[in-house]
């Protein structure tokens, strides 16, 4: 149900005793976590925190991957697992502080570090996890590249040695022919 749709009940919303109205507010924001911490963040924190929350989440992502590394017979399952749940955490970033540089730099950062290239057979159970992750890996590459092009020129200058490497490493082996297919350019 919209809001918009029902002008009666947005009249008698706005009608509500500021008091009452309060009370309301509060429920409703208890009921919806992601929603508390970006109002706790754009009210209470600064450009401070969204570095520390940047460097926090840099330093998540890059224990990450050092932990798949760590294991000698990590696969393409493995870190696609592992992706999977840095992107979560990426993305509940974006939806708690709306900042969509450090959203593009962290997930750049991420791709960049992330092994995707297996040497499974045919006939390996882990063939598929492979097929997978090379999609998933060139999706969010697309992603990576339209979320920049909407980025400030000023900024896009700064991330540019970044993304770069992603780019070239997104146009070799198995992942080359996906790239082509999503029109995503080998060097900016």
């Amino acid at each position: 149900m919209l809001l918009s749709a029902h002008r009666e009940l947005k009249a008698a919303i706005v009608a509500i005793p500021p008091k009452e109205k309060d009370k309301l507010l509060l429920r409703l924001i208890a009921k919806d976590k992601v929603l508390t911490e970006h109002l706790h963040f754009k009210l209470l924190e600064d450009e401070s925190d969204l570095e520390e929350r940047q460097i926090n989440l840099q330093e998540e992502i890059e224990h990450g991957i050092a932990e798949l590394l760590a294991n000698r017979k990590y696969n393409s399952k493995d870190t696609t697992a592992v992706m999977r749940k840095l992107n979560g955490r990426i993305n509940h970033h974006a939806k708690v502080t709306k900042d969509l540089k450090s959203e593009v730099e962290l997930r750049i950062n991420l791709l960049n570090l992330l092994p995707v290239v297996y040497k499974e057979s045919v006939f390996s159970v882990l063939s598929k996890f492979n097929d997978k992750l090379v999609v998933y890996f060139v999706k969010t590459t697309q992603s990576v590249w339209k979320k920049y092009q909407k980025l400030h020129e000023d900024l896009q200058f700064d991330l540019k040695d970044q993304l770069n490497p992603l780019l070239k490493k997104v146009h070799q082996g198995k992942l080359a022919k996906a790239a082509e297919e999503l029109d995503i350019p080998e060097e900016i």
